[in-house]
């Protein structure tokens, strides 16, 4: 047995355990261990990936890992986090989203190694449980007072906007009785989570302390470890954004909501001052490649080795490899051309409409006098208005097809089109949006 805690520790992904000897106790033999994914939407995002790759380390490292989509509990929504009730979604939007998680995970544990992953809906005993035998087995063993002094359910009471639905607040019990049901029926003794989620994880291992006191009898105490939880830390940028999210949203996990490229992208913009924790938390590169890799930046910052070692490796995971080596030849065909290095060749442009961000352009809008420059700013979104777009021009930040913009009022026609088809709108150094004449 590898001592998984011990790994998470150096990588900075210990923040609270049920336990302080849990490294001790999974060291006995393997373990089960889960963790749980809200059906929110039908992709999951990058601030799933820590759950999603702690499972994975779990598994290599000896252990059983379970990821549970919440097909249930996504009937009522988990208030962590939340400043107000969720949207409830239909049981054929949970459905269909419970299926498409579950094509994530698969995919990133065989892209990192970690063999098979159990994949479980927790709507599969949820959904059948009767409210008075909930109320019985579980409520019972809950004061209100109790959870009312959980952090997610606090804040939203004292919240008088929006406060908490009851609906919201049995949550915990339902996530509660997760643990429970995985624990008699699949023997997991450890869930994990983000710092947020404590709260939830603790109910779940008194609950199981409690049945089993109940049950057994003996000493209070003698139950106490037979469940174990473990978090890790809020993950944030440096620089104050908020991690996992551009000026155009999420980073998704799913190539129809964020293309290979665009997720190269983000990562690969990574500011120096996060990309060695980000290589610790995310990648399973060793203690002594990343402390490389922090070395080559720090003496030599501009050649971004340790940003491109992250980007490949977590476009590699998430997406495979084939992907990253398409999003990785995009971004050097635009990196050279946009550096002075020559035009863009018409396999690069074919490649980068197929990873970059893109949208069709009516030739006829070229006739004539030709489309305002300006509005084909405005409506790729690199730029949110026409006033955000003159002032990138007057600013000197606004490129078309790498060439700097000096003229607020251009038209470009049929002429600009690179190889006659492709028009390349860049702002800064490192955004692009490319439009297809049709």
């Amino acid at each position: 047995m590898q001592d998984i805690v011990a790994e998470l520790s150096w990588r900075g992904l210990v923040h609270q355990t049920t336990d302080p000897e849990i490294g001790k106790h999974l060291l006995t033999g393997p373990h089960t261990v889960y963790c749980g994914f809200d059906p929110t939407a039908d992709s999951l995002h990058v601030g799933n990936l820590l759950g999603i790759v702690s499972l994975t380390r779990f598994q290599k490292a000896g252990h059983k890992a379970i990821a549970i989509a919440g097909g249930g509990t996504g009937f009522v929504g988990d208030p962590s986090g939340k400043s107000a009730e969720r949207s409830l979604l239909t049981a054929e939007q949970l459905d269909a989203n419970c299926r498409a998680i579950q094509s994530i995970i698969s995919r990133i544990f065989a892209n990192a190694g970690a063999g098979d992953a159990q994949l479980i809906n927790n709507a599969d005993w949820l959904c059948k449980i009767s409210l008075i035998e909930f109320l019985r087995d579980v409520g019972k063993h809950f004061t209100v007072n109790h959870m009312m002094e959980k952090e997610s359910v606090r804040a939203r009471l004292e919240d008088r906007a929006h406060g908490i639905s009851f609906t919201e607040f049995s949550y915990m019990l339902l996530q509660a009785y997760d643990f429970f049901y995985l624990h008699e029926h699949h023997g997991c003794r450890v869930q994990i989570g983000g710092s947020d989620q404590f709260g939830n994880i603790t109910a779940g291992c008194e609950l199981i302390r409690r049945t089993y006191f109940k049950r057994e009898g003996g000493e209070e105490g003698a139950h106490s470890k037979r469940a174990l939880g473990l978090t890790w830390p809020l993950i944030t940028r440096s620089d104050g954004k908020k991690f996992g999210k551009t000026e155009d949203g999420a980073i998704w996990l799913s190539a129809h909501r964020t293309s290979p490229y665009e997720f190269y992208q983000y990562w690969i913009n990574t500011p120096d001052a996060d990309t060695g924790r980000f290589l610790r938390n995310f990648t399973g590169l060793s203690r002594e490649e990343i402390d490389a890799l922090e070395a080559k930046t720090k003496a030599e910052p501009q050649k971004r080795e340790a940003q491109k070692a992250l980007a490949q490796y977590m476009t590699t995971l998430v997406h495979g490899k084939d992907e990253c080596e398409k999003a990785e030849k995009a971004a050097s065909a635009l990196f050279s051309a946009g550096s002075g290095g020559g035009e863009l060749s018409l396999e690069a442009l074919e490649q980068l409409a197929k990873e970059a961000p893109s949208g069709p352009l009516a030739k006829a809008k070229l006739d004539g006098e030709g489309a305002s420059l300006l509005d084909l700013m405005a409506e790729s979104k690199l730029w949110p208005s026409k006033g955000e777009a003159k002032r990138a021009i007057t600013g000197g930040g606004a490129y078309l097809n790498n060439a700097k913009i000096g003229d607020l009022g251009k038209k470009v026609t049929a002429a600009d089109l690179l190889h006659g088809r492709y028009l390349v709108l860049r702002k800064g150094k490192k955004d692009y949006f490319l439009y297809r004449a049709e």
